[in-house]
């Protein structure tokens, strides 16, 4: 079944059935955790082959309420320290881009396509300092490899330039200290600004549907049980 073919109501009978196999605490925790999730600003990884550092970004976007990841691997395969990430790719979307010849305009043009505007963090002629990035729209912010940074195909697709100021001799940091620095300091700024961050109702019911699913035992089975029991709900479709 595609859940996302569904109509809300349909989604909320379904996300319902789901729930009663969930605990009472881990409901709970739905409910306080999404409704400090956003998707207007995301983050692009661009080939970051040491697990350490990709574990370590991912679990700072769970941490800040950031749910979708993008991921271009198409030099170097994307793995995870599972010691690092500590679960937190349960509760995150990660969107992966793996052609090699392709893979960083297909994913940057999937973004613009949704209203991003995309945010290279990269020293240049034309940067911004982070606090004087705009959070008003859409922002997808991407990061490079530390050993050769972002590619030239970003660059020259990117729509801003940020950096993070420094003061010590030290010219970069850590990607994934980087990206850390960066997701507190914009999602703050963000949640205390007038635009509209928080996810819609119906945003908010396939992300709970999805963590639903991810928390149980035999989701595929439950789905199947309840489709056949109930299949108005199926039929009930946008």
């Amino acid at each position: 079944m595609d859940i996302d073919s569904l109509t809300v109501p349909a989604k909320e009978l379904y996300l319902d059935y789901l729930l009663g196999f969930v605990t009472e605490n881990k409901i709970s925790k739905f409910e306080s955790v999404v409704k400090l999730r956003t998707k207007k600003l995301t983050i692009i990884l661009e080939n970051i082959f040491q697990p350490h550092n990709a574990s370590a970004v991912l679990r700072s976007c769970d941490c800040f309420g950031i749910h979708d990841v993008h991921i271009i691997e198409s030099k170097y395969p994307f793995n995870i320290n599972p010691d690092v990430v500590m679960g937190s790719t349960k509760w995150l979307n990660l969107h992966k881009y793996s052609n090699p010849g392709t893979a960083v305009i297909d994913c940057i043009t999937e973004l613009k396509s949704k209203g991003y505007s995309i945010v290279a963090t990269t020293p240049h002629e034309n940067d911004l300092n982070i606090e004087d990035l705009p959070v008003d729209g859409k922002l997808a912010i991407i990061f490079g490899t530390e050993l050769s940074g972002l590619s030239d195909a970003v660059l020259e697709n990117a729509d801003y330039f940020m950096k993070i100021p420094m003061v010590g001799f030290t010219e970069s940091l850590n990607v994934s200290v980087s990206a850390a620095i960066s997701l507190f300091y914009l999602t703050n700024k963000m949640r205390n600004s007038t635009t509209d961050w928080q996810l819609t109702h119906e945003e908010m019911l396939n992300i709970k549907i999805q963590w639903a699913k991810r928390v149980l035992k035999s989701p595929e089975l439950l789905e199947k049980k309840y489709f056949e029991d109930f299949p108005d709900d199926a039929i009930n479709k946008k």
